[in-house]
């Protein structure tokens, strides 16, 4: 159906509405803004305009209006959004545009002339809310909105975290038909609040580095007193916050880091063939699976998973398209497969076992032999966080720490913070 829409030629009457939402934007507030959105599409009564009334009621006569309305209506919110995202100071009528959708019609159909039409239009807004278009719409809302009041009430929908996931944004955020535009505009905000996580995680370790050091001197109850204190910037408790930091900044395998470790198997393993990597690949991934969990089922399950990859290029030279096929496949593998398909067993079962913080650093492992995988694991995130967005955080408290511990784990990868110093804590 989208390349249906978009192989057609836009109407007059289309274009209408999209210059005339233009032409709005360069004369009035986003509060004037959204008393004509709330009133041309949402109640479909009283406005003012005869014109874009007229226009409206043509392209709702379309006998195709009910496939191709909800490109419509979405490029319509797009023309608004985009133009408010790129001043800060009018981001707040982003959120306050979609609740038009949730508010639904506020007055009553009183024009009997356009009772079909406006009750026409009431019907495929409605459908409208039902697509993936206004689900990627409710999201950005979230992500631009305020910060969720509460954020620890263990009943709220996973979905309302997703501003806490800057990973997450280009496969939450985006569509396939999402114009370059939007998301540019995307990319920017994920920028943006990956920068504000890392500076927030930068505070808080320096804030708790600081208390750490006033409590072995004199007089230090006083001494913390006065000391500005920083939240923990994660849905982590202290301990667990500070066991992240530790795993994904110090020295865990063997003397190494997951950086040093990954370099040197890459290093140790460029010029053997094919199946030799995959050999020591299963070396180099459960050397950090805890033997006791391994040995019952795992490392067996990953054995034949590496032994199935590709068996016909084994003895082959080890080729960066190899490598980036492998990973890939072992993220399908450990995490999850695709939306139509998305078991997690495995994954979760790996949680249970050896816990977020570990599960992770298994992950980080693969990722770090492949950074061109990074886009993939993201998408197998953003998966299992579409999967569960309804679900309370206390129904799915293993993702949330997962989540949590994957956002600690690129920021300290591939990130600009340095949190080394925690180790002294």
């Amino acid at each position: 159906m989208w390349s249906a829409y978009h192989n057609r030629s836009i109407s007059p009457q289309e274009q209408a509405l999209y210059d005339h939402w233009l032409q709005c934007l360069n004369q009035e507030a986003p509060e004037q803004l959204i008393a004509r959105f709330q009133s041309l599409f949402i109640d479909g009564v009283g406005y003012p305009d005869r014109h874009i009334v007229h226009s409206l009621d043509q392209i709702l006569a379309s006998k195709d209006v009910d496939q191709y309305f909800r490109y419509i209506l979405n490029r319509c919110c797009h023309i608004l959004i985009n133009r408010w995202q790129g001043r800060p100071q009018l981001q707040a009528a982003i959120p306050a545009l979609v609740d038009c959708f949730e508010q639904g019609p506020g007055k009553h159909i009183t024009e009997l002339s356009r009772s079909r039409q406006t009750r026409k239009l009431r019907d495929v807004v409605d459908q409208f809310t039902d697509t993936d278009h206004y689900l990627t719409l409710r999201r950005l809302a979230r992500v631009i909105g305020s910060p969720e009041q509460g954020d620890s009430e263990a009943d709220r929908p996973l979905g309302t975290l997703i501003r806490r996931y800057p990973y997450l944004y280009e496969h939450c955020l985006v569509h396939e038909d999402t114009t370059q535009e939007h998301q540019k505009v995307i990319r920017r905000i994920q920028t943006e609040a990956q920068h504000k996580f890392e500076v927030d995680l930068s505070q808080y370790v320096t804030y708790r580095v600081r208390r750490a050091r006033i409590q072995r001197q004199p007089q230090a109850e006083i001494r913390i007193e006065r000391l500005r204190p920083i939240e923990n910037p994660t849905l982590l408790n202290d301990q667990e916050l500070v066991s992240s930091l530790r795993q994904f900044s110090g020295k865990v395998d063997n003397g190494h880091s997951y950086r040093d470790s990954a370099r040197q198997f890459l290093i140790q393993h460029s010029s053997v063939n094919f199946g030799a990597f995959k050999d020591n690949l299963y070396d180099y991934l459960t050397a950090a699976v805890d033997p006791s969990y391994g040995n019952r089922k795992f490392n067996k399950v990953l054995s034949e998973r590496l032994n199935h990859t590709f068996p016909e290029n084994d003895d082959a030279p080890l080729t960066d398209f190899l490598v980036v096929r492998t990973c890939s496949q072992l993220l399908n593998f450990l995490v999850v497969d695709s939306p139509r398909n998305p078991q997690h067993f495995l994954f979760v079962d790996l949680i249970n076992n050896l816990g977020p913080t570990l599960t992770t650093g298994l992950i980080l492992k693969i990722l770090l032999l492949c950074n061109k995988v990074k886009p993939y694991l993201e998408r197998r995130f953003s998966i299992l966080f579409n999967h569960y967005e309804t679900s309370t955080k206390e129904a799915v408290t293993w993702l949330v720490k997962m989540l949590e511990n994957l956002n600690i784990a690129l920021s300290l990868t591939f990130g600009s913070v340095d949190v080394s110093h925690i180790i002294a804590v």
